[in-house]
């Protein structure tokens, strides 16, 4: 099961992600204008909204790949800026894509003992030397791989090479990745997207258990069934604004959110 680092704050004191009037422009294409939210420690957060709302764009300042231009950026207590990936991986954000990102002639093992390695403390040359610590750490990696495949569904063999793994389990490896990195938030660009109706209930369970872990979830997803039943509150993009914020029911029932994104009327 995954194993959650200490936050340096309690859920009553302050937000775990916190995020004030953020912007993002691509030259003269503004692709997110003054976002605010906050997410709380150990809650499921959803964001949806149409295509090129800035949803993943939001996601890859959160992870380093994008700068942010303007705006507060606070995770855990602390501020960042400028961060590159490794630096947030490091601070408790670990992440999927949208688009499957393993390492096919790899095995599950393997690839998620790739993510392991964040959390290890042995260089290249202690483990190109077979020192007895790195030897030590292999073997712990080896062990924690395989303890989060099971957490997460996968009962092939961990020898199984990805590219041999169902399309739902690779997207449970993903999961399994991001997880051996001890993240305080795991978020997920969706994470059903392909998936059949069985392979998305596997997942929902999934997701609650990792929450009752104490890892806070984002996620990104179109399946608005799943969305709604699984978020404890949600926020709605549309055109790189926050244009909604609240429980499920609040946003399923806000207009501009149907005008914007659902399409029809309150269920």
């Amino acid at each position: 099961m995954p194993q959650n680092r200490t936050l340096c704050m309690t859920q009553a004191d302050n937000p775990l992600l916190q995020l004030l009037g953020i912007h993002k422009h691509f030259g003269g294409l503004l692709a997110l204008t003054d976002v605010t939210l906050s997410i709380r420690q150990g809650e499921i957060y959803g964001l949806i909204g149409p295509n090129g709302a800035g949803k993943t764009t939001l996601f890859n300042i959160l992870t380093g790949l994008y700068q942010l231009d303007g705006g507060t950026f606070n995770f855990n207590g602390n501020t960042y800026s400028r961060c590159k990936p490794h630096v947030l991986a490091e601070a408790g954000i670990a992440r999927t894509f949208q688009n499957i990102r393993l390492f096919p002639n790899m095995t599950a093992q393997e690839n998620v003992m790739v993510g392991r390695h964040l959390r290890t403390q042995n260089g290249i040359w202690a483990a190109l030397r077979r020192h007895p610590a790195a030897r030590r750490e292999e073997k712990e990696s080896a062990q924690r791989a395989s303890e989060l495949l099971q957490f997460v569904g996968i009962h092939r063999s961990p020898q199984t090479l990805a590219k041999n793994l169902s399309y739902g389990e690779q997207r449970r490896l993903e999961i399994a990745r991001a997880l051996a990195t001890d993240p305080l938030l795991l978020a997920l660009d969706e994470p059903a997207a392909g998936m059949n109706a069985t392979e998305t209930a596997d997942l929902k369970r999934l997701l609650h258990t990792i929450r009752n872990q104490g890892i806070t979830v984002l996620l990104i997803e179109h399946d608005v069934k799943l969305i709604m039943d699984l978020c404890d509150r949600i926020a709605v993009l549309n055109y790189g604004r926050k244009i909604a914020e609240g429980m499920p029911e609040e946003v399923r029932s806000n207009p501009e959110v149907i005008a914007a994104y659902l399409g029809g009327n309150p269920a």
